[in-house]
C-alpha cells in the first residue's frame, strides 16, 4: 500500500474510496507583516458591505434548495397538476440564478474597491 493513499471502505455504499494525506504548510506571512509585523484590520464598512452581501447570496441558495426539493417532489408524483406547479418554480429558480449572478457581481465590484482604496491610501 503506498504510504501517500491508502484505500478506505466507505460503509454506506460499499464503494471504496481514496484518502490522500497531505502534509499541511505552515502559514506565510504577508506583505503588510514582513513590513511591519502586523496586520490592519481594515475598514469595518466594507467588510459589512461583503458580509451583508454574502448573506444575500446565501439566503437565495437557501431559497433554491427549497425550490429544487419541491420541484423534485412534484415530479416524482406525477400528478398534472404538480407539473404545472413546477412552470412557476423553474421559472422562480432561473431568476434566482440571475439573481445570484448579480449579487456576485455587486460583490466583486465592492470587493475590487477595498482593495483598490486600500492600496492607494498605502501607498501614501
Amino acid at each position: 500500500m503506498n504510504s501517500l493513499s491508502s484505500a478506505m471502505e466507505d460503509p454506506s455504499s460499499g464503494h471504496r474510496r481514496s484518502k490522500k494525506h497531505h502534509r499541511q504548510r505552515p502559514p506565510s506571512k504577508t506583505a503588510a507583516e514582513e513590513s511591519e509585523g502586523e496586520v490592519e484590520e481594515g475598514d469595518p464598512e466594507a467588510w459589512a458591505a461583503l458580509n451583508k452581501g454574502f448573506r444575500q447570496v446565501q439566503s437565495v441558495l437557501d431559497r433554491n434548495r427549497v425550490l429544487i426539493q419541491q420541484v423534485n417532489e412534484n415530479q416524482q408524483s406525477r400528478m398534472a397538476d404538480n407539473m404545472v406547479k413546477n412552470v412557476s418554480l423553474i421559472q422562480e429558480l432561473n431568476g434566482n440564478i440571475s439573481k445570484v449572478v448579480s449579487l456576485y457581481s455587486d460583490l466583486n465590484t465592492n470587493f475590487t474597491n477595498v482593495c483598490q482604496h486600500r492600496s492607494k491610501s498605502s501607498s501614501k
